[in-house]
């Protein structure tokens, strides 16, 4: 029952992926002369080229569906399954839309309102955040990985990162040319892939982030006491031993949010003799905020 439960909710989150995607590509980017990275940017480009033809929808699933059976053959049937799943929500998109009239972005607004820069933020803001869910639920979010993944599976020193640097940065070449040698298409599919990978950066570091500040002390008590009552975050207090001064100290560790950071420079400044640093921690758990 709990693994019948488990492929209910992964394919659950397979269509709400598809059905962001597949929203933000209908309204903002299909019909404003860009396109998104990856393989979904050249399906996009050779809809362009022969929209008269063939449809967006039919492109993308013949573009990215044999790619993700051979992720289900060579690397995991259940990852292949789902990345399908969602490539065919993501592609029925557009018919759902345009049965229901909904009109793109483009055709909705004239064109004083019309902004393809607008556009281009939307298909980030909305894609990145639907990309963002599968990669945090699948790690994989479309095509690109999977020709990533096979080639992994065939040459396993292959370096991923760099082969997917070279997938996108394939379309934004493609569309210098495809679009009439303009330059604005080009910015706009730049913008896009930027805006997208922050919100899937930003996203995947975690939601509950905050700076982590390391003290070092030789009087933990007062300094303690000031960061309980005033940040109201709880404080670690470990024994550590300074080798330049040959000296024993105590190392004081608090997690805190963003927001504090100006109040924790202010406590320290008034300790002369500590040693600080601080860093971001990407995501915390557990009881974060001290109980009062």
């Amino acid at each position: 029952m709990n693994n019948f439960k488990i492929i209910i909710l992964d394919v659950v989150i397979a269509i709400i992926s598809g059905v962001i995607v597949g929203t933000a590509y209908f309204f903002f980017q299909n019909s404003n002369g860009f396109a998104p990275g990856g393989v979904g940017g050249l399906a996009t480009i050779t809809h362009y080229l022969i929209s008269d033809k063939v449809s967006w929808s039919i492109l993308m699933i013949a573009f990215n569906l044999p790619i993700f059976i051979f992720v289900s053959i060579l690397v995991n049937k259940k990852l292949g399954i789902m990345l399908s799943i969602y490539m065919i929500v993501q592609s029925c998109m557009p018919y759902l839309y345009e049965f229901l009239g909904a009109k793109a972005y483009s055709l909705a607004n004239n064109s004083e309102d019309f902004n393809i820069v607008f556009a281009c933020i939307a298909t980030g803001v909305i894609s990145g955040f639907g990309f963002t869910i599968m990669l945090r639920h699948f790690g994989a979010s479309g095509g690109t990985y999977g020709i990533s993944a096979i080639i992994k599976k065939v040459k396993p020193a292959t370096n991923i990162a760099y082969l997917s640097f070279i997938l996108d940065a394939s379309v934004v070449f493609i569309a210098f040319f495809v679009y009439g040698m303009r330059i604005t298409p080009v910015i706009c599919t730049l913008v896009n892939l930027f805006i997208a990978d922050i919100i899937v950066d930003n996203f995947l570091s975690g939601v509950k982030n905050g700076y982590k500040f390391e003290i070092i002390t030789s009087n933990p008590g007062e300094l303690t006491n000031e960061l309980l009552t005033k940040m109201k975050h709880g404080v670690t207090g470990i024994s550590v031993h300074g080798m330049y001064s040959d000296t024993d100290k105590y190392m004081l560790i608090c997690i805190i949010n963003k927001r504090q950071i100006g109040e924790m420079m202010k406590i320290l400044k008034r300790h002369p003799e500590t040693f600080a640093s601080f860093s971001k921690v990407n995501e915390v758990f557990g009881n974060f905020k001290r109980k009062v």
